[in-house]
């Protein structure tokens, strides 16, 4: 098994391509190691010590690694666990797991809008991100402003205020004029 690497847009973030279907559906995020337990995968690479976050794709598993750590003494123990992973026979996620689009539902008089607002997202945003290795999901639309949650690289990357201002609010109130603002949410 070779497992590519790929720096991403966060300098505490690297996405790891194993060569293997990760999700069959949607995306899994991990935070913190209690969020793990749903998956032998994310517990396997919590502990590692300087993990500090899991993400999961289709094709691809991002890890955030704390600020004290540096890539090099980490990097090879976490090839190690993805490696033992998949080699265990293991499923990615438990038999509980459920995927969902990752969208958070909206009611009432503005559901044509965030319908318009999801629909831009998983045809032209998320693919985008999905290639630094995060993803990025309808939290709520109130009064003009839409707010998403960013999470794997995009959580915390220095980059993603520029992100979310200059290239998803663009490409949102271009499309939908109700739009006039796009803001982050924390998990």
């Amino acid at each position: 098994m070779f497992i590519q690497t790929e720096s991403t847009p966060n300098p505490a973030t690297l996405k790891f391509l194993p060569g293997q279907t990760v999700l069959d559906v949607g995306t899994a995020d991990f935070p913190t190691p209690e969020a793990a337990g749903s998956s032998p995968l994310a517990q396997r690479l919590f502990a590692v010590d300087g993990v500090e976050g899991v993400f999961f794709g289709m094709d691809f598993v991002t890890i955030t690694k704390a600020d004290a750590v540096d890539w090099d003494h980490i990097k090879p123990a976490l090839l190690g666990a993805i490696m033992e992973h998949y080699q265990s026979g293991q499923s990615v996620m438990g038999e509980d797991h459920k995927p969902v689009s990752g969208h958070a539902t909206h009611e009432g008089e503005d559901s044509a809008i965030v319908d318009q607002i999801k629909e831009l997202l998983d045809t032209r945003v998320r693919p985008a991100v999905a290639q630094d290795g995060g993803d990025i999901t309808f939290h709520g639309f109130e009064r003009g402003v839409v707010y998403l949650h960013m999470q794997g690289a995009c959580a915390g990357c220095p980059s993603s205020t520029l992100t979310l201002k200059m290239g998803i609010e663009n490409l949102l109130r271009h499309y939908i004029p109700e739009v006039t603002e796009v803001r982050p949410v924390a998990a």
